[in-house]
């Protein structure tokens, strides 16, 4: 198997173009693994459509099959666009959330970032999780809860991250998001994801969490909020019919192959 691996803002995945394997799960497990394997936060496999340009699975860490991932969808575009399988800039990717549409920036030859129209954000009641816990659970074609904070460095991700991912109020499990209001336009978020724990970014969080903070009346409608995340900066922007774009970088890490059995 030859995979890609490439990164949004840390957020890192191992790319195959082609069908999942059969054991996907305990591949993805073992080359997800940092110490022992390639190291990410999970696998992406590409392939053709019938609905769409291209179709694509994504796999947590832990071998658990995910909905939809932002930061995953961009780079997705930089690998088929930089690897010859399309010409287009602007392309329609077929997702378990349904499908989704990417304009490619491109500048000599390669994409260096992307804009994604992510669909319409759900954004639900506040509810109580716990003593001094509350939280906005936002549906992005996968689920959220968006904890307003007033200090995102100090939010304790490692302790509250898993205990809401599991709370029984979502259960499927939640990504769970730790938001601080810098300003009208500017959001510093940290993340847990389900199925991955911590990460450096989170594409579908970052849209959450801007679509959660418009509907509050913390940011603005129709205007980009920079959301800041430990591995840098997406620009969301979101209507006020909860349409949401979101625009950030796609890298390239390095290229690999290893067996399956």
């Amino acid at each position: 198997m030859r995979f890609t691996k490439m990164h949004g803002l840390g957020n890192d995945y191992l790319y195959v173009y082609g069908e999942a394997p059969d054991n996907v799960s305990d591949v993805c497990r073992k080359l997800s693994d940092r110490r022992f394997g390639a190291g990410s936060d999970g696998m992406i496999f590409i392939s053709p459509s019938r609905s769409a340009d291209f179709r694509m699975r994504i796999f947590n860490a832990d071998g658990s099959e995910a909905l939809m991932c932002g930061n995953g969808i961009r780079c997705l575009g930089k690998y088929v666009y930089d690897k010859g399988y399309t010409d287009k800039t602007r392309l329609t990717v077929e997702t378990r959330s349904g499908i989704r549409t990417l304009d490619l920036n491109v500048c000599a030859g390669k994409v260096r970032q992307a804009s994604v129209d992510m669909g319409r954000a759900a954004v639900k009641d506040d509810i109580a999780l716990g003593p001094g816990v509350v939280c906005t659970p936002v549906s992005v074609g996968n689920p959220h809860a968006v904890v307003f904070t007033e200090d995102a460095e100090a939010a304790p991700l490692a302790v509250l991250g898993p205990e809401i991912e599991h709370n029984a109020a979502f259960p499927g499990g939640v990504n769970v998001e730790f938001a601080q209001i810098i300003s009208r336009t500017a959001i510093r978020m940290r993340v847990w994801e389900r199925g991955s724990g911590i990460t450096s970014a989170c594409g579908t969080g970052a849209c959450a969490a801007a679509a959660a903070a418009a509907a509050k009346g913390f940011c603005e409608y129709l205007q980009p909020i920079q959301v800041r995340l430990d591995g840098g900066y997406l620009e969301i922007t979101v209507a006020e019919d909860g349409s949401v774009t979101m625009l950030g970088p796609a890298e390239t890490v390095y290229e690999g192959e290893t067996a399956i059995c």
